[in-house]
């Protein structure tokens, strides 16, 4: 599976990233993928050559360049509770200084530069994300709702927005909530935004998930749970960008 280290170029500098595509020497439909908090590492190169492996070229930005190339802080392989907190308030500074105005214009420059790339084809991309990179992966889809055909997110604040961003969405949707995220009250009010936007959609709570269920170097890993995730985003993408 090829693989490229990237710089993307944005108002605010280079944000480095990471490509996955297939080895056929043709155009494929692209998908940018926003990573959790805790960025690009093993387990976010794997996914992406995982979903690359199924005829898509991946690329997962370091949405916190501004504050230096990936990885920001040291992880270990494993990252247990009695690290999580401390990294997550290492991290905590970067997400506060992350403002929708710095992801929207990050958003633009990431979709400018997938769709220009030689592997890429032409049409409609997907946008997925993970923890924070839900929200992310949200908020640059509302922004783009004719180039952007599909949005999911897992274990994410998706809903932090509001009702007025999802009726900016235009793509299929899918947002897979960890079980402590979301209880099944939120996840009512939610869909009912949704229906109300009219946006065609899954939104589930996938059980006995902790958040963060998707990342095997964590505590929170759930199998089950990631097998789920692949379950909902393939038929997803195969859907929305299949003829692009």
């Amino acid at each position: 599976m090829p693989t490229k280290l990237l710089q993307i170029p944005t108002t605010d500098g280079q944000a480095d990233a990471f490509a996955a595509f297939p080895d056929h020497g043709e155009r494929h439909p692209g998908v940018l993928m926003y990573a959790d908090a805790f960025g690009i590492r093993p387990v976010l190169r794997e996914m992406a050559r995982e979903l690359a492996g199924h005829g898509y070229y991946v690329l997962v930005p370091n949405f916190f360049y501004r504050h230096g190339p990936a990885p920001l802080i040291e992880l270990p392989e494993h990252i247990g509770e009695e690290v999580r907190s401390e990294a997550v308030a290492q991290l905590m500074p970067l997400i506060e200084a992350h403002t929708a105005e710095r992801v929207l214009s990050d958003a633009d420059a990431y979709l400018r530069f997938l769709t220009t790339q030689p592997e890429v084809g032409a049409g409609p991309v997907a946008v997925t994300g993970y923890c924070i990179g839900g929200l992310l992966a949200m908020r640059t889809a509302a922004a783009h709702p004719g180039q952007v055909a599909a949005v999911a997110g897992f274990h994410g604040p998706v809903g932090a927005d509001g009702p007025d961003s999802l009726h900016r969405l235009t793509g299929e949707v899918h947002f897979g909530h960890a079980e402590t995220d979301m209880t099944p009250e939120a996840l009512g009010e939610l869909n009912q935004a949704l229906d109300a936007a009219g946006v065609g959609y899954t939104s589930e709570i996938y059980p006995g998930t902790l958040h963060g269920f998707t990342m095997s170097d964590t505590d929170a890993f759930n199998p089950a749970a990631l097998q789920r995730h692949w379950d909902r985003l393939l038929p997803l993408l195969d859907r929305t960008l299949a003829n692009t």
